[in-house]
Parts: structure tokens; C-alpha cells; sequence
């Protein structure tokens, strides 16, 4: 059974949440991660939701579910980009609701909540204030060449998997290509034309100044 809120009654309770989303390596994670430094918020990293996997079961999340029954991770990095691309849109769906459930829960503290998320656009539009969305955009070679330069566990651990496959350079070139997918030409139009506010990767920048300009775009600065 689900159980539905209106999308009003979310919106009133998300009013202090702040939802940063976009590409990878436009740094997403050190403006929620800086923002809530600054003003004493609640810090909610990339998959923060993953609090919550004790929750979740086959049956109601079923993408989310395959990582944590997966035996064979050879085949998970060998995976189609089509596959790819299509399970990652299945478990930002299906994390929407984690993640939802969490930012309620973390809203009764009464502070301003950071969130680097995963929830679809559409879902977005009903449950945020829209200037309190913001989508960080990267190039697509930058997403795809430099994905394993991050040294946080999980993607080191798909590195070492594909180091370890029969054949590690077709391996490479092939999850190199759900990469792409997924940060594919068409992916970018639509985080770019989704009616939120963009901020572009600008290397010339520095941490600072792309973090006041985040403050700017969300109106933190006249606080």
C-alpha cells in the first residue's frame, strides 16, 4: 500500500531544504558539504540514503536491492550501458522516497538541510521550492575520464573489479560507455532545461568563489 502526501504539504515541510543535483564532478558534494558548514545545516552527502538499506527489500525496491544481493560484480560492471543507464534511472525513483522520509525527519530540527540528491526533476518540481533547486553541470568527458580519480571506497572498489575481470581493457572501455550514457548529450539538455538554475564547472574558479555564487543563487547571502 502507499500511503501519498500532497505535493503542497511536502513542499511546506521541505521549505528550509536546499537540493543541489546535476552531473558528476561538478561539485555537488563540496557545496552541500561547505554550505552546511557555513550555516550550522544538515549535511546530507551523496547517497545518504543508504542509512536507510535495512529498510528497503526486493520487492518494493528492487533496483536499490541488486547491490545488496549482487554475488557477481564482474557481470555488474559488464553490464550494457542500455542496462546501465536504465538501473540507475530506476534507483533514483526508487531512493526518492528514502530520501524524502529522511529530509521529513531531519526537518522537525528546525535548521537548513543540504542535500546533494538523486531525485528525479519531476519529483522535484512538486516537493521544492524552485529556488531552492540547483543543478551543477560538468563536461561529459570530464564525468567519464575522471571517475575513478575519486578516492572514496565504492568507486575504488569498481576500479579494483574491473582491474580483476578477464579482460580489464574491454571491461574499462565498456563501463567508460555507460558512463557516457549517462551523462549523454540528451541527459545534459534535460538537467539544462529543467526550469531550475544552472551553475556551470569553471575550473578558473576557485572553492570559494563557486561557493558564494551557490549562496547567491539560493539567496543565503542576505541571511
Amino acid at each position: 500500500m502507499q500511503i501519498g502526501i500532497e505535493s503542497n504539504i511536502l513542499r511546506y515541510l521541505l521549505r528550509d531544504v536546499y537540493f543541489i543535483t546535476g552531473t558528476a564532478y561538478a561539485g555537488k558534494s563540496t557545496m552541500v558539504r561547505l554550505l552546511a558548514e557555513r550555516y550550522d545545516g544538515v549535511f546530507c552527502g551523496e547517497n545518504y540514503h543508504s542509512c536507510l538499506e535495512d529498510a528497503i527489500d526486493p520487492q518494493h525496491q528492487p533496483a536499490l536491492c541488486y547491490i545488496n544481493e549482487n554475488t557477481d560484480w564482474q557481470a555488474f560492471v559488464s553490464r550494457t550501458p542500455e542496462e546501465y543507464n536504465q538501473w540507475i534511472i530506476n534507483c533514483g525513483k526508487e531512493a526518492a522516497g528514502l530520501e524524502i522520509a529522511l529530509l521529513l525527519n531531519y526537518a522537525a530540527q528546525g535548521r537548513k538541510i543540504f542535500v546533494d540528491t538523486n531525485i528525479p526533476l519531476d519529483i522535484l518540481h512538486e516537493i521544492a521550492d524552485p529556488n531552492h533547486v540547483l543543478i551543477m553541470l560538468s563536461p561529459q568527458d570530464t564525468s567519464v575520464n575522471r571517475f575513478f580519480e575519486r578516492e572514496d571506497a565504492e568507486k575504488q572498489f569498481l576500479y579494483q573489479v574491473i582491474m580483476g575481470c578477464p579482460e580489464p581493457e574491454k571491461v574499462m572501455a565498456n563501463f567508460r560507455e555507460c558512463l557516457r550514457v549517462i551523462n549523454s548529450d540528451a541527459n545534459y539538455k534535460e538537467l539544462e532545461n529543467s526550469g531550475f538554475r544552472c551553475l556551470y564547472r569553471d575550473d578558473r574558479r576557485t572553492v570559494e568563489e563557486t561557493l558564494t555564487l551557490v549562496c547567491e543563487t539560493f539567496g543565503l547571502e542576505r541571511e
